[in-house]
């Protein structure tokens, strides 16, 4: 299963960073995402690391969030900086395609 973790609430300008874990049979870290889904909106990928290929994120978090990867622990985490209201949203962990099972996520949200 896939299990993010390390939510919480963090004012305007502050720093999270989220960590999740991949456990049991079948998963594969090389080719990891972080999604995230704000109230009344899809979910959407906002960075992606894939083993031999780099890392990549979506233009709203570019500069300010780092995905990064540790294949000995299988964990995945993301680095948010610069953290601003939008980015408030339930955040989840899945391969590239989104095909492995949904975790519950983790729920961030940024206000003063």
């Amino acid at each position: 299963q896939l299990q993010a973790f390390g939510g919480g609430l963090v004012q305007p300008g502050g720093f999270l960073k989220l960590s999740c874990a991949a456990s049991g049979s079948g998963f594969s870290i090389n080719e990891m995402g972080w999604y995230r889904q704000a109230p009344g909106k899809q979910r959407e990928l906002v960075a992606s690391a894939i083993r031999g290929v780099g890392v990549n994120y979506a233009d709203s978090v570019k500069g300010r969030f780092s995905i990064s990867r540790d294949v000995a622990k299988n964990m995945v985490y993301l680095r948010m900086n610069s953290l601003k209201s939008e980015d408030t949203a339930v955040y989840y962990c899945n391969n590239i395609r989104g095909t492995y099972p949904w975790g519950q996520g983790t729920l961030v949200t940024v206000s003063s």
